[in-house]
C-alpha cells in the first residue's frame, strides 16, 4: 500500500505525541477553519477512545470531526443533511474497520477480546495513518 502525504503527516504528528484524533485532525489542518492549537484542543478529547475509556477510536473520531468540518450540517432542521453526512461517517468507519476489524479502541488494542476474532495487534500510528488515508482519499474523490 501506497503512503500518502496526509497518512504520513498524521503519523509523523502521533509520533511527536499528539493523541490519535489530534493527529488526524492536524494532518488537514490546512483545509479546516482553525489554526493548530484550537484544532489540537478541540481533538484532545477523543484520544484513547474518547478521554481514554477506550471506546470508539480516536482516530476513527478524527475522521468525523475532519468530515463535519467539511462537509457537516449547520441547519438543525434539515433532515436530508444530517442523513447525508451520518451515510458518510458510516461509509469511512466502515472502511476502517474492514481494514481493521474494528472500530473500538479497546477491542483494537486486543484489551477486550472478541470471540472468533484473531487480533492483530499494531501500533496506533498504523491506525492513524489508515484513518487520514480514507479521508485524503474522500477528500479527493469529493472535491
Amino acid at each position: 500500500m501506497e503512503e500518502s502525504s496526509r497518512r504520513e503527516k498524521a503519523m509523523a504528528l502521533h509520533r511527536q505525541g499528539y493523541n490519535c484524533s489530534q493527529s488526524v485532525v492536524l494532518a488537514f489542518e490546512d483545509l479546516l477553519p482553525l489554526d493548530q492549537e484550537p484544532l489540537a484542543k478541540l481533538s484532545s478529547s477523543f484520544g484513547g477512545g474518547i478521554g481514554g475509556m477506550r471506546e470508539v477510536c480516536g482516530a476513527v473520531s478524527g475522521m468525523a470531526m475532519v468530515l463535519g468540518f467539511l462537509y457537516g450540517n449547520a441547519d438543525p432542521a434539515d433532515r436530508a443533511a444530517k442523513g447525508e453526512h451520518n451515510a458518510r461517517i458510516q461509509e469511512l468507519a466502515g472502511k476502517f474497520r474492514e481494514r481493521n476489524g474494528e472500530i473500538v479502541c479497546k477491542r483494537l488494542l486486543g484489551l477486550e477480546p472478541v470471540p472468533g476474532k484473531e487480533l492483530k495487534k499494531r501500533p496506533c500510528g498504523e491506525y492513524v495513518g489508515d484513518a487520514a488515508e480514507f479521508l485524503e482519499e474522500y477528500i479527493s474523490a469529493h472535491s
